[in-house]
């Protein structure tokens, strides 16, 4: 979701759909996340997490009198239990941009993602970095465009991303340029630190003009995933889907809401290299002209459709990396059941739902406070006792 449109929404909780939950939530430093089947693990150990999304971590590093707003939103979200935090390891062009221009970078910034690393590292939590925009906030595919124009390239649009030669050897340079990066503070590589959990190809890919199947971003991911994991094969990789379905499976196509966007959940994570799926969910933007009812199905079936095809054709773990609602109401608490392996019962956990303000590094006063849950698979897993149809109903709570 483009951050024009994300002001003014609660945005931002990642919630693992996996088929054992318990509890994990302490980091282990030297253990890298891994995956079995549908499950995350560290070291044997099933790994499931809360986390939270926080986009402007090195935009605020980069400048060092603003450095406690990271420290004190890791300090809290550590507190509050929550483990991920999602991240760009992008800034193309403009102000405080990490590119400056193809394959030159800003020492200073990049001084400030080694920041962000060492911080998260200190408070126990582990780091899934996106490494390109599809939208134009902090440069993405349309700051690509314009530096291969600028060099005298033909591009006919943004889509040409996918394809374009030029445009893929700007990627893959900058994918090398972090992966290989030497963290100036804790002497660590990147592509060697365990505080990264996972890498993201791109911050919910997108192809509206040219191929709508999925197909062409198909490739892209083919060639990228497979690029990265030429270079590290430690870390998760991840797309940074959406999940809209796409032309591989048609009948799929009718819990997308009323349209495409040219990917396809399917096909696109199918890729061997792709370690575990995502999906995001915004549904009062996507469902913008229907009812709270109608939304809240549509979640339903949303969560149900792509839990089901993550554990019976992806094979892979499923993670809800975003989801956000209009924020017209004032803040309050929520408790909400989480099922844990170790007793057979449900603990109640509260959640604080995010005030304005807090989606800005700008206005940021107090850290974001949304939760990524742990719920079942599928409702016959061993060890969960809330079904899936229930948890749903729970999050309902949250998203409204």
């Amino acid at each position: 979701m483009s951050l024009s449109h994300r002001a003014g929404y609660v945005v931002g909780v990642l919630i693992t759909l996996l088929a054992l939950v318990c509890q994990a939530r302490a980091h282990s430093h030297g253990r890298f996340v891994r995956t079995e089947g549908t499950r995350f693990v560290v070291h044997e150990s099933d790994f499931v997490f809360n986390g939270f999304n926080s986009y402007w971590m090195m935009h605020v590093a980069a400048e060092p009198s603003e450095r406690h707003k990271v420290s004190s939103t890791f300090r809290e979200a550590a507190g509050a239990g929550l483990s991920v935090c999602r991240t760009w390891a992008f800034s193309d062009g403009g102000d405080r941009a990490l590119q400056i221009s193809p394959g030159v970078y800003a020492e200073r910034v990049f001084q400030a993602l080694d920041f962000v690393i060492s911080e998260a590292s200190l408070h126990g939590i582990r780091l899934i970095l996106s490494l390109v925009n599809n939208f134009k906030d902090y440069g993405g595919r349309a700051q690509y465009v314009e530096w291969a124009r600028n060099a005298g390239v033909n591009v006919n649009g943004e889509d040409d991303f996918y394809t374009n030669p030029t445009m893929k050897e700007y990627y893959k340079n900058h994918v090398k340029k972090v992966i290989r990066r030497l963290n100036t503070i804790t002497k660590i590589a990147y592509k060697d630190d365990p505080t990264i959990m996972a890498w993201e190809l791109m911050n919910e890919p997108r192809c509206l003009q040219a191929d709508y199947s999925g197909r062409m971003v198909n490739g892209w991911v083919q060639e990228m995933a497979s690029f990265v994991k030429s270079l590290d094969n430690k870390h998760l990789l991840e797309i940074g889907m959406e999940g809209f379905y796409g032309d591989s499976m048609p009948e799929r196509k009718v819990n997308n809401p009323g349209y495409q966007v040219g990917t396809d959940f399917i096909t696109n994570n199918l890729i061997k290299e792709i370690d575990f799926t995502t999906i995001h969910a915004y549904p009062d933007i996507w469902l913008s002209g229907q009812n709270d009812s109608a939304q809240m199905a549509f979640m339903q079936r949303w969560m149900e459709t792509h839990s089901i095809d993550s554990n019976r054709i992806l094979k892979k773990p499923l993670v809800l990396a975003e989801f956000g609602k209009s924020n017209k109401y004032v803040q309050h608490e929520l408790e909400i059941a989480v099922p844990t392996a170790s007793t057979n019962h449900t603990s109640k956990r509260k959640l604080r739902r995010p005030v304005p303000n807090q989606h800005f590094p700008k206005d940021l006063k107090t850290p974001i406070r949304p939760t990524m849950l742990g719920i079942p698979r599928n409702e016959s897993s061993p060890g969960n006792n809330i079904p899936l149809r229930h948890f749903i109903k729970q999050l309902a709570g949250v998203i409204q």
